[in-house]
């Protein structure tokens, strides 16, 4: 198994690409299955998408590579966890050989959410990221010794949907945290991921040097969409033109751009549905 940093630099000017999986809510085995299909270069096992109980997502992103034998990350949320349970769950995770962590402070709870759970926050996103470098030479987030190291390759996100200024300051303090990769958000337009870019170069006088894997949602008629998306975009899906053709085609736009890095999002429907097997036919047509 390799990192996410380790196997983007191995793979030249190769594609990559990392496939958002959510766990069940649910512990029978063949819910987990459907990411087995799945021809990505990483499976990214998100934590408790739409705040819900689910499969720990390290737990499951483990179940996901031994039977699958390809690399995963996993996700955690500082929204849930505190320091101890935060850096005990991390301790479990290195015990289970996993290596490729992506580090978010979570969705918040609605306002009918909070009259049965709240949220712990004990850590910020960049306070958990410098606490997991720490982990890794040996520091707990009391300052005390470990008896061993765990060493993770701490991955972020960034969410041009939520202004490019905010951004940029969010991402300069997550690269001062340990990160070490970034997940893009879905983004329809390739051209506001360079513009952010070369204002970032311009505003701190150096260029933002992690890799970014660019999110491409696959859009679907009756899915869910998380940020804006351009009219065009539903235009085609309601001439019949199949959301894996949309999400291919903003792949090449990437690539035409200089972006070699992906992060795929399959389609996501009410009550937590995905499509992996219209992601799969993306990784397809993209092997031909």
């Amino acid at each position: 198994m390799t990192t996410v940093v380790e196997k983007r630099c191995q793979s030249g000017d190769s594609l990559l690409v990392i496939c958002d999986f959510s766990p069940p809510r649910g512990s029978d085995p063949a819910l987990l299955e459907p990411a087995l299909h799945v021809g990505a270069d990483f499976i990214s096992v998100a934590y408790n998408p739409g705040r819900s109980a689910r499969v720990s997502s390290p737990l499951a992103a483990h179940w996901v590579r031994e039977r699958s034998g390809r690399d995963v990350v996993f996700t955690l949320a500082t929204r849930d966890v505190n320091k101890v349970a935060a850096q005990s769950l991390l301790m479990g995770a290195s015990l289970l050989g996993l290596e490729n962590l992506v580090v978010v402070k979570g969705d918040g709870f609605t306002e009918s959410d909070l009259g049965g759970v709240k949220s712990v926050d004990d850590f910020t996103p960049t306070g958990l990221m410098r606490a997991t470098t720490e982990m890794g030479e040996g520091i707990d987030f009391r300052g005390r010794k470990l008896r061993s190291l765990s060493r993770f390759c701490v991955g972020a996100a960034i969410d041009l949907g939520k202004g490019p200024k905010r951004e940029m300051a969010l991402a300069r303090r997550k690269v001062e945290a340990g990160a070490e990769f970034f997940l893009l958000q879905a983004l329809f337009e390739p051209a506001r991921l360079r513009r952010f870019l070369d204002d970032y170069a311009e505003r701190y006088g150096h260029p933002l040097e992690q890799p970014i894997f660019c999110g491409v949602q696959v859009p679907a008629p009756d899915g869910l969409s998380f940020g804006a998306v351009p009219e065009w975009v539903g235009n085609d899906l309601e001439k019949g033109r199949p959301g894996e053709q949309i999400a291919l085609q903003l792949i090449y736009e990437y690539r035409d751009a200089g972006f070699n890095s992906i992060y795929l999002v399959p389609p996501v429907f009410r009550g937590g549905r995905r499509d992996y097997e219209a992601a799969q036919r993306v990784l397809e047509d993209l092997e031909r």
